[in-house]
């Protein structure tokens, strides 16, 4: 009898080993974009090629922008991950109509540009922690009167389609019961090139890159951005679906910056020029400096 007890309490240990075992596996995850990273030896990045200040080609040919220097700190971060020190970056463009396909296919690891995280959008890819907070505007000629949504009644404004600013705008319209005709443009150089050719009144887009094209812009004193914000772009990075390890890990390195003064000086390098940053910015740096 005793004997029989001792067996079934030997099976039930090694049952309980086994589930435990489990266990620890479902809480500690595996990730394909860290195990992928880890034998290619390198992480690969998507960008925008022409998203001024946040991800574009600098004047050395090479990417760069905030956006990519937040994704530098996730590289280093993921290097350390994986037991890659220093981490190589392969950089690959990626075009807005189809970011989150090469994200969803891992033909890149993480999109850095100008995503705005989306619930639809979450149907097809993950997103990090925020990195930026931003809303729809208008660009418009200096000097017009069109100070937002109501006052294109009877006008016609660009905007760049399957974008949230188009879908934002269209919205907006249709709340404010204005009858403006919307023209599709494939990117923010043909906006602004109808909009100073008279094509267009207005051309929609983010807030940020509205002032980034600005400050490329060779005639920046011919233009204005209306005061109007219609829309809420809350800025995310890009991963890939159902992969919290690697997800972990980019969040962990967008904590850190959050946490030091570090990412104060990413921001003053592009954005300096334009003054302090807002206080629902700092909010949502605080809001996700996630202590370790």
């Amino acid at each position: 009898m005793n004997r029989i007890l001792c067996y079934r309490l030997q099976t039930l240990l090694a049952a309980c080993i086994v589930l435990l075992s489990n266990g620890a596996s479902a809480a500690d995850p595996s990730s394909v974009t860290l195990e992928s990273i880890k034998a290619r030896k390198a992480i690969v990045i998507g960008y925008l090629k022409d998203a001024y200040p946040m991800s574009f080609i600098g004047q050395d040919g090479q990417p760069t922008g905030y956006s990519l220097d937040l994704c530098r700190a996730i590289a280093v971060e993921v290097g350390k991950a994986v037991g890659l020190d220093p981490i190589k970056i392969q950089y690959v463009p990626v075009t807005l109509e189809g970011r989150f396909d090469t994200v969803a296919s891992g033909a890149v690891d993480i999109e850095c540009g100008t995503s705005t995280m989306t619930l639809a959008r979450m149907r097809k890819v993950d997103f990090t922690y925020t990195t930026f907070l931003d809303g729809g505007s208008l660009l418009v000629k200096k000097g017009s009167a069109i100070a937002g949504i109501p006052a294109l009644v009877d006008e016609t404004v660009a905007v760049i389609p399957g974008t949230t600013s188009a879908t934002s705008l269209r919205a907006a319209l249709a709340k404010s019961y204005v009858n403006a005709k919307v023209v599709e443009v494939k990117t923010h150089e043909e906006g602004i090139s109808a909009l100073e050719a008279g094509k267009v009144t207005a051309y929609a887009s983010d807030r940020v890159l509205l002032i980034g094209l600005l400050v490329k812009s060779s005639n920046p004193e011919l233009f204005a951005i209306a005061p109007e914000q219609f829309s809420y772009e809350p800025y995310a990075f890009a991963v890939r679906r159902n992969d919290a390890g690697f997800r972990l890990v980019a969040n962990t390195a967008l904590a850190r910056l959050y946490r030091s003064a570090d990412v104060m000086a990413i921001f003053n390098r592009w954005f300096g020029s334009l003054g302090a940053p807002t206080p629902v910015l700092i909010g949502m740096y605080l809001m996700n400096a996630t202590p370790e």
